[in-house]
Parts: structure tokens; C-alpha cells; sequence
């Protein structure tokens, strides 16, 4: 879903797999808060998957579930105190909007939106290989589109996506522990 005015750009190039669920977060704010908040989590999910990836400075805790991962004391360590807030509330937001039935307010999205933004940024310019976002690059909640062409998703219909990613995932990382272990 590349949209040249993403204000999630300067992830397309290096981190596509962060980008598309980034900029679905991003464009679903006004139109469908719920959503953007679980996309919110994804994207966030799959960075932190992959800082533990390619940061040997990080240790994987007993348990690899998202909270587990940001709270081990490498991973703080590493982020920080105020880019750890950040993380933390795009995850509590995500989780609100796949497992509450409490409404999910549009200032609830922007928040999760803005977050995520800030610690996208934090990733890229702290482990781009290639080119960095500038200095002066801010979010800006003006630039988010107001409407989106497909309805709003209900809370099961979240919760049926979230299981499919999951078992991918789970398909996906059992496929590579075996090609590693192969080598």
C-alpha cells in the first residue's frame, strides 16, 4: 500500500515488511481507529522481531510474546526510557483494539500513529544500513487522510486477522530456525 505522502517514507526502501502495516495504521486513523491501532501493534511487532534479530546486543527472554520482549532488561536498555513509552503504548492501544470491546477512539489512533512514528524514526535512524530520515522530519496529523474506501473492521473480524498472522509467523520463524540449523 505505497502512498507517496506516507509519513512513514523513509521506511519503504530498507524495511518494507515495517512500512505497509505502518502506513495502514497511518491512513486508517479517522476512518477506522480500531484498525489503526492493531496495524499500529503489527508494525511494531515486526520491528521489534526484527531488532532482535540483528541486534546481538539484545537477549531473548524466556517468553518471545511482545510484552516479554520489550520489558526484558536488554531491550530497555537499548531504546531507552522515553522511546520504551512510546513502544509501550502503541502495544497497549493495539492490544485494547484487538481484545476490548471498548470503543477505540480516533485520539486513541492518532496516539498509537504518532508513537509508532516517533519510534520508526528512532529505529531508522539509529540502524538504517542505508540512508537516514532528516534531523527536522516530525508527524504531522494534518497530512493523515481523512477518509479511507474500505468500511471499518469489527473487533472479530481484528481478532480472525490477528490468528492469521500469528500462525504465519509462527510458519514463517519455524521455516527459518530450520534453514538456520540446515547451515
Amino acid at each position: 500500500m505505497a502512498t507517496p505522502d506516507s509519513q512513514f517514507q523513509f521506511l519503504h526502501d530498507e524495511w518494507r515488511m515495517l512500512f505497509d502495516p505502518a502506513v495502514k495504521a497511518e491512513s486508517l486513523v479517522y476512518s477506522d481507529a480500531r484498525s489503526s491501532c492493531f496495524y499500529a501493534r503489527r508494525a511494531l511487532e515486526l520491528a521489534v522481531h526484527w531488532l532482535y534479530k540483528h541486534d546481538t546486543a539484545l537477549k531473548l527472554p524466556y517468553q518471545d510474546h511482545l510484552s516479554a520482549l520489550i520489558h526484558a532488561p536488554s531491550f530497555r536498555n537499548a531504546v531507552g526510557p522515553a522511546i520504551f513509552a512510546k513502544i509501550k503504548l502503541v502495544k497497549d492501544l493495539g492490544n485494547l483494539a484487538v481484545h476490548s470491546h471498548k470503543p477505540v477512539r480516533q485520539l486513541d489512533a492518532l496516539t498509537a500513529a504518532k508513537e509508532l512514528f516517533h519510534f520508526m524514526f528512532w529505529l531508522a535512524r539509529t540502524y538504517a544500513g542505508g540512508a537516514t530520515p532528516t534531523d527536522g522530519l516530525s508527524f504531522n496529523a494534518d497530512l493523515l487522510p481523512k477518509t479511507s474506501p474500505t468500511p471499518p473492521q469489527t473487533l472479530e473480524q481484528l481478532q480472525s486477522l490477528e490468528s492469521q498472522l500469528r500462525d504465519r509467523d509462527e510458519k514463517l520463524a519455524e521455516l527459518l530456525r530450520r534453514q538456520e540449523s540446515a547451515r
